[in-house]
């Protein structure tokens, strides 16, 4: 498949870059961004990760190659901030992603995967944009329920849990829906709590080091691994943020949900049976997406 990396000499991007050629799908990727110098030394140094895992073609690209991809992740953003909520950072990335959409020929009908924050209001104005099918503009947010299962202690690799609703603050923990080791676990309220409370405060405790990077090893991996599953069309089951056409009562805004991930984009987008509670704290999230995805963008 051939795959443009927006943003590709960024950590994001070219963590992305890295791990989806330690996968080896065979897939042409093309890095584009403006830092050229940047490009050219990820680009020198992924030559040699070449020769450890052959098998994929890296080149940089520009802005008016985009159109040749058959999938777009999009990774550019500007800088991080000492920002409280990911939401901040939404009238200056949706620039960028005007700029993405522009860039797109009439007829498009590729996939595009954001990533950029804040990832669903982002998604629900790429999706407006571009007119694409919905289920063909897609966001990632798994860190969300990777954070909740680091949260629950229970040994890496052995919880399954999953966060939807909004990628921020208004993320909406399924804290009914666990397994461990496959077998269906329901935690202590201290434990529920501790759990909660370490996804709610990663991103602020985070940012809060001001160490100008985001979680590139995360995204990184994650986003190579949501590539691979929509290359080789896997038909997996994944947390992405999709817009809605009245799945859980949400209509035209884009909410993390389970989804079934193939070629086609989202496959499927799954209505799991959710509480009363969980219902409202969704809907909420959804009209928090909502308000702010029809706010103007920073004039560049």
């Amino acid at each position: 498949m051939k795959i443009a990396i927006v943003g590709g000499a960024g950590g994001v991007g070219a963590s992305a870059a890295f791990n989806t050629i330690l996968l080896r799908g065979g897939h042409e990727l093309m890095l584009v961004d403006p830092r050229t110098a940047m490009l050219s030394s990820h680009l020198m140094d992924l030559e040699q990760v070449l020769e450890l895992a052959p098998g994929t073609a890296v080149r940089a690209g520009t802005q008016a190659e985009i159109g040749d991809a058959e999938l777009v992740v999009l990774t550019a953003s500007v800088p991080l901030t000492l920002a409280s909520t990911r939401l901040s950072y939404f009238a200056d990335n949706a620039g960028i992603v005007d700029e993405l959409a522009a860039s797109l020929p009439p007829g498009w009908n590729g996939l595009l995967i954001v990533v950029t924050n804040p990832v669903d209001p982002l998604v629900t104005r790429l999706r407006e944009r571009t007119g694409l099918d919905r289920r063909r503009v897609l966001g990632y947010t798994l860190n969300d329920s990777l954070r909740l299962r680091t949260g629950l202690a229970r040994g890496a690799g052995r919880a399954d849990a999953w966060v939807l609703g909004e990628h921020g603050d208004a993320s909406v923990p399924l804290l009914d829906r666990i397994t461990v080791d496959g077998e269906p676990w329901h935690p202590s309220p201290t434990e529920a709590d501790g759990a909660e409370t370490f996804l709610r405060r990663w991103f602020r405790t985070h940012v809060a080091l001001d160490s100008g990077r985001s979680s590139t090893w995360t995204s990184g991996l994650g986003v190579a691994r949501m590539i691979d599953a929509v290359a080789l069309d896997r038909h997996e089951l994944w947390p992405a943020s999709v817009v809605l056409e009245g799945e859980y009562g949400i209509d035209g805004v884009a909410v993390t949900v389970p989804v079934t991930l193939g070629r086609a984009g989202a496959v499927t987008v799954h209505e799991w049976e959710l509480t009363a509670g969980q219902l409202a704290a969704f809907c909420a999230a959804a009209e928090t997406i909502r308000s702010v995805a029809t706010l103007p963008a920073v004039a560049g």
